[in-house]
């Protein structure tokens, strides 16, 4: 028996190894938590929780048939079972994905620096073994079965604590544990978070520009090395060199020489093109990789899908009208997969690739002609293919298809593209392409979702990104329609509130052809920052987010952590910063940037204005060295160490980093943009504008 013991606490101690992932609000299921109108009756959750009043229902029967003589035990228990509930149960009850009976019970025994508040006195775990050890509990959560077969009371499921551990420490081992930065744990009230205070803001981020092109996109090459692909709206995609930081050279990619040409394939307009690449995990081997682009039905033959607006979803394309001319779904959304496997000994070697459509995973006609996303990426854990898709525009999303369930629209979708169905059976789930659906997708969950479907009520994601340290961190930036521009740290399942919210505000549509979600039938995430339009300032009224990454480099220490993101027509840059780490509450501030006096290609200083600063900001890049980059229509930037700017960062080795000029001027904040090139920057992305 003691042998038995032996084996089951060395597997509870490897149970509380903690997991390098996050630890903000999430539930078991993968989901973040519910927003509570009221307070659940039972477990007395409020606000924010993991259970609704169903789940809190059965929480309270479950509580019942344990038959708890004893009241002081009795209301312990209903806590332990009650943090189901918690904001943070997936921490609270998952370990190295393994699903726990009870929650992490907190041990003040443990070593820990702790971040968890009274986590250095309290000591809930012996707490429950002081009340409950000689308590007789029906079905004890702290009675698994491997006890029940080492020796507990064969003719009764009634246990008492001592009769499944020889100790108090026994039973901590086992089912204590202490507040980390991976892990939290359980002191009997909801789980809070100290504060350590806002961290200040950097003084500011310096850039030096590496390149002169104008491009949409970039992905690091997967094969760890310093290459990158770029690529333009037009349809072209490049390989190339990225140059170390401080080597004063440039991006080493030949314009004349692009590693696949689709323009003859991708409808290229103010709000069309190619809207985002992909490389396969696996490309090193396979040599597979995806393009996300618009094509014209009425030019091109192969263009040729399922309309986003029909019967499915309660919508006529007949009555949609003329969008600037264009018919209902002329233009669509594409996914196409293309190989770099017959130019190269090996794919990783390949500097082209066959522009010959290996197979079209996925084809959506476009109610209209604007708010229709397409960035795709794969998850750095699962490996499948998330597509973000807007809400196909119209002003206010006036088909509500962004709360439909049985629309893409408005969506972000998780895609298997390694298991590719028969035709039939593509037929048969009425898929949009050759693609596969996981089978943990909300869907399991909800059956009224869509399969394809990750989460939902977005209105147009617009640069979204996985944390390379947290890939948990999911963060995506949503562009809104006249009030608030907004980043989502985007889980399984979960609903972004738009069109009922336009960020944290309630919207009010102008037109509803397409009828209306009420506000208290669905439980909306609110996003972890953003701004106000009128926190912009620029020439063109407008406001725009772009969505970036947390800066992960020790290039510029000082920027260490921080969630980058900006606007697409003020030139302004956001850094956030997580308080307490790992909670998914944010702090956010506008921070100056400059580009550095030695920049390989020079940045001219220009007055203050709209666009002064960078021309119109693009999109976010990083590559294998987890260097951050901003794409521009005046060029490619890159993060360097801000001392090259005269910004003041206390971790910066200033030793390590090439001195200035003495005679070097001011830091400048941008490239001048001529007229010619702003006209044609306003050409590039104006499907970004709000509707």
């Amino acid at each position: 028996m003691e042998g038995v013991f032996a084996l089951f606490f060395i597997f509870s101690n490897l149970l509380l190894i903690p997991h390098p992932s996050s630890s903000f609000p999430l539930c078991t299921n993968s989901e973040a938590p519910l927003t509570l109108n009221t307070t659940l009756k039972f477990c007395s959750y409020n606000g924010s929780s993991c259970c609704n009043s169903t789940e809190d229902s059965q929480l309270q029967k479950q509580f019942e048939a344990m038959n708890i003589s004893d009241p002081s035990c009795a209301s312990l228990l209903q806590s332990v079972l009650c943090a189901r509930c918690d904001p943070f149960s997936a921490k609270l009850f998952t370990i190295d994905s393994v699903p726990r009976t009870v929650p992490i019970l907190c041990n003040s025994t443990v070593s820990t620096n702790s971040s968890q508040s009274n986590q250095a006195t309290n000591d809930f775990c012996s707490k429950a073994w002081d009340k409950c050890q000689n308590v007789s509990i029906l079905n004890s959560p702290f009675a698994p079965s491997l006890q029940r077969q080492a020796g507990a009371p064969v003719n009764s499921n009634f246990t008492k604590l001592t009769e499944l551990w020889q100790s108090k420490t026994d039973f901590c081992n086992a089912f204590g544990g202490a507040s980390t930065n991976e892990l939290v744990c359980y002191d009997g009230e909801p789980v809070t978070l100290n504060k350590t205070g806002t961290p200040s803001a950097p003084h500011g981020l310096c850039l030096e520009k590496i390149g002169n092109g104008s491009y949409l996109d970039m992905v690091a090459h997967p094969d760890g090395s310093n290459r990158a692909f770029f690529s333009n709206q037009p349809g072209k995609i490049w390989l190339a060199t990225i140059p170390e930081v401080g080597s004063g050279r440039t991006l080493e990619l030949d314009e004349s020489n692009p590693f696949i040409d689709l323009t003859d394939v991708v409808h290229f307009d103010t709000t069309f093109g190619m809207m985002g690449i992909a490389f396969h995990p696996n490309f090193v081997q396979n040599g597979r990789f995806f393009a996300s682009f618009n094509c014209d039905k009425v030019t091109s033959p192969g263009c040729a899908g399922r309309c986003s607006c029909n019967s499915d979803v309660n919508c006529d394309p007949s009555n949609l009208g003329s969008d600037n001319g264009a018919q209902p779904c002329q233009y669509q959304s594409v996914i196409a997969e293309y190989t770099a496997n017959n130019s190269a000994t090996q794919p990783s070697s390949a500097e082209n690739a066959n522009p010959s459509e290996v197979r079209r995973i996925f084809t959506m006609g476009l109610p209209f002609t604007s708010q229709h996303g397409g960035q795709i990426l794969f998850g750095p854990r699962d490996g499948y293919l998330y597509f973000m898709m807007g809400d196909g525009g119209g002003g206010g999303d006036p088909y509500n298809f962004a709360q439909n369930k049985k629309s893409v629209l408005g969506k972000i979708m998780r895609l298997d593209v390694d298991n590719i169905p028969s035709a039939a059976e593509i037929n048969r789930l009425n898929l949009w392409g050759n693609y596969s659906i996981p089978k943990d997708n909300p869907f399991s969950l909800d059956e009224e979702l869509l399969p394809e479907i990750w989460a939902y009520g977005l209105r147009n994601p617009w640069r979204c990104s996985f944390d390379s340290e947290r890939p948990s961190y999911f963060m995506c930036g949503d562009v809104g329609q006249d009030l608030y521009e907004e980043v989502d740290i985007i889980s399984k399942g979960g609903n972004y509130g738009w069109r009922v919210y336009e960020g944290p505000y309630l919207f009010n549509p102008t037109s509803s052809p397409g009828g209306n979600t009420s506000a208290n039938s669905i439980s909306p995430i609110f996003p972890v920052m953003g701004y106000n339009h009128s926190e912009v300032n620029n020439e063109t009224g407008s406001a725009s987010i772009m969505g970036g990454y947390f800066y992960r480099s020790n290039t510029d220490p000082c920027m260490y952590g921080r969630y980058l993101y900006a606007d697409l027509y003020g030139g302004a840059i956001w850094a956030a910063t997580e308080n307490p780490e790992n909670s998914g509450n944010f702090s956010t501030s506008s921070i100056p940037f400059g580009c550095a006096r030695d920049s390989p290609i020079q940045c001219t200083t220009v007055p203050e204005s709209a666009l002064a600063a960078l021309g119109y900001i693009y999109s976010f890049g990083q590559d294998n060295s987890k260097e951050i980059y901003l794409l521009t229509s005046s060029g490619v930037y890159r993060v360097v160490p801000p001392s090259r700017c005269n910004y003041t960062c206390s971790k910066e080795n200033v030793t390590a980093v090439s001195s200035p000029s003495p005679t070097s001027q001011p830091p400048s904040r941008a490239n001048q943009l001529s007229p010619t090139k702003v006209l044609l920057s306003a050409l590039l992305l104006l499907f970004l504008a709000v509707a």
